[in-house]
C-alpha cells in the first residue's frame, strides 16, 4: 500500500543560522510524518536577533513558485503563513489561499509582527492593515498579545485578567477566524506565561501553561504553531492539541535551558520526542 503523507504549504522566511521560521517548521513537521512544501519569503544569513545579517527579499519568486504549484495541481492539507515582510507579500498569501483552497485545507496564520509590547521596525501601518485582511481568510490565528493589540488597534496591556483575555480572544475571532490561539499571556495573579484558545463555533475557552523557564528562545512561537497544526491534522481536538504542543515546548525549553544554549540559537528541536 502506498503511504501518502499529509502535506503542508509553509510560507515563511529561511535563516541560515538560528532556529526560527522554516528551520523550525520543516524538521518538526517531518518528525510528525507531515510533508512540508516551503514557500520562502526571504533568505537571511541569520534571524533578526543577530546584528548585521544579510537579507534577500524573495517576493519576486513567490508568484512563479505559486504558479508552478498550481499547474502541477498540488493540494495541501494545511496552509501555514508566518513572518511576511511587506504588504505585497501578504497580498500574495491571500491569493495563494484562494487558489489552493478547493479541497478546504486548514488555513493557519501566525501574524508575526512584534513581541513584548513592541512592533518590529520593519512592520508599518500598511502591513498591519493588510494582516487584518489576511486574518479574515484564516481558520486559525496564533498571535501573541503584542500582535493581538496591533490587529485590534488597541493599546498593549502587559498583564491581563482571565476575563480580559477571554474578551481579547473573542474580539480577535470577530476578525474572521473560527479559532484564536493567544500566546504570551501574563495573568495579573499568575506566574509565567499562559496560552489561551477560543473556539468560536462551540463558544469554548481553554487556557494552558508550560512550566516557567526564566529565558526566552528564538523560534518558540514557530515551533508551537507547527506542533498545534500537526496535532490538529492528526485528528486531535483543540484542547488536546494545545496540551500536546505546550508539552513538547516545555520539554524542549527545559533541555535547552539546562544545556546553557544561547537564546538566539533557538530551542533544541532534536532531543525531545513528539509523543502524539
Amino acid at each position: 500500500m502506498l503511504f501518502k503523507a499529509q502535506r503542508v504549504a509553509a510560507i515563511h522566511d529561511l535563516s541560515g543560522f538560528g532556529r526560527s521560521s522554516l528551520t523550525v517548521v520543516i524538521p518538526l513537521f517531518s518528525k510528525m510524518n507531515i510533508q512540508v512544501c516551503p514557500l520562502p519569503t526571504a533568505l537571511l544569513s541569520t534571524h533578526g536577533a543577530f546584528e548585521n545579517g544579510t537579507y534577500l527579499d524573495l517576493t519576486d519568486q513567490m508568484i512563479p513558485i505559486m504558479d508552478h504549484w498550481d499547474r502541477l495541481g498540488l493540494k495541501f492539507d494545511a496552509i501555514y503563513s508566518g513572518f511576511l515582510g511587506s504588504a505585497s507579500q501578504i497580498d500574495i498569501v491571500i491569493d495563494f489561499i484562494k487558489r489552493f483552497s478547493k479541497n478546504r485545507p486548514l488555513v493557519v496564520v501566525d501574524p508575526v509582527m512584534g513581541d513584548g509590547g513592541k512592533i518590529y521596525s520593519i512592520i508599518d501601518s500598511g502591513i498591519i492593515d493588510k494582516m487584518v485582511k489576511l486574518v479574515k481568510n484564516a481558520d486559525i490565528i496564533t498571535p501573541n498579545t503584542t500582535e493581538a493589540a496591533a490587529l485590534l488597534k488597541r493599546d498593549y496591556s502587559p498583564e491581563l485578567s482571565v476575563d480580559e483575555a477571554k474578551d481579547l480572544l473573542k474580539e480577535l475571532s470577530l476578525l474572521g477566524p473560527n479559532i484564536v490561539v493567544l500566546t504570551s499571556i501574563h495573568f495579573k495573579d499568575g506566574k509565567g506565561r499562559y496560552t489561551g484558545a477560543y473556539d468560536k463555533l462551540s463558544g469554548e475557552y481553554f487556557f494552558d501553561q508550560c512550566e516557567y523557564i526564566p529565558q526566552d528562545y528564538s523560534g518558540t512561537g514557530d515551533a508551537f504553531t507547527t506542533l498545534l497544526i500537526g496535532s490538529l491534522l492528526k485528528g486531535y481536538n483543540l484542547k488536546q492539541s494545545l496540551s500536546h504542543s505546550l508539552g513538547f515546548i516545555e520539554s524542549s525549553l527545559k533541555f535547552t535551558y539546562s544545556m546553557g544554549i544561547d537564546p538566539n540559537d533557538g530551542i533544541n528541536l532534536e532531543k525531545p520526542e513528539i509523543n502524539f
